[in-house]
């Protein structure tokens, strides 16, 4: 099998695997929010993002090559990391304590694993709407961190197109395929991949909430690279 390295640890992969992939196999974590194994790779969130031979890439996007000198653990990286999540979080609405997604949260829990201390930059504080229309689930757009996983799960898995993103900046929003821009009038369903999917608070099943309370979910006691390397290895 062809090799590569990951922060001076020789990695084995198989031809066709990206960086992350190849990573994820060996054991070795390495942040992300937008990667799923399964789906299309989309690299929008730039957590996962390397230096390979000298040049900053986003790992879930870029194929593993023989020889490639892979940097992830860096001082600089986990810097650039804290303060993309620090940005993420000042761009949308999130605030943890009054989030039922706290503790089930990546985006919260990746905080953690990165040391984030604190929003360090002000908040945009977006007039965001909560679409509270479906009879089973509620979106919430004040937690999108468009990571566009609803779009790809409704597409790949789902086969119906719910869900697209829409405007650019701070305009930018998720749509639903509604005349009414509605989820009711969607054709989203409760067994839909692309309900379950969301690794923040955006969309939230109904009558679930608070079934396991705050300080015994999953995030409350196993660090976020415990859990997707077990997750993403099928255990």
């Amino acid at each position: 099998m062809p090799t590569l390295t990951i922060d001076g640890q020789t990695v084995a992969f198989q031809p066709g695997q990206t960086i992350i992939e190849a990573a994820t196999a060996a054991g070795i974590y390495i942040p992300h929010l937008c990667h799923k194994p399964g789906y299309s790779p989309h690299g929008s969130c730039k957590l996962c993002s390397v230096t390979v031979n000298g040049r900053n890439c986003s790992a879930c996007t870029f194929p593993a090559a023989e020889g490639q000198q892979v940097i992830s653990n860096s001082d600089q990286l986990q810097q650039d990391r804290r303060k993309i999540t620090q940005m993420l979080f000042v761009e949308g609405n999130h605030f943890c304590p009054s989030c039922e997604k706290s503790g089930n949260c990546q985006l919260q829990a990746v905080g953690y694993q990165l040391n984030m201390l604190d929003n360090h930059f002000p908040h945009f504080y977006p007039q965001r709407k909560v679409d509270a229309s479906h009879p089973d689930i509620v979106l919430d757009h004040n937690r999108c961190i468009f990571c566009n996983l609803c779009v790809r799960a409704s597409r790949e898995q789902d086969g119906k197109n719910v869900f697209a993103i829409s405007g650019r900046g701070i305009n930018k929003h998720l749509i639903v395929n509604a005349d009414t821009g509605l989820l009711k009038d969607s054709q989203l369903t409760v067994d839909d991949c692309a309900a379950h999917i969301c690794p923040t608070g955006a969309i939230l099943i109904r009558h679930t909430a608070y079934q396991r309370p705050i300080g015994q979910r999953i995030y409350d006691h196993h660090p976020i690279s415990e859990v997707a390397l077990e997750q993403e290895h099928g255990k």
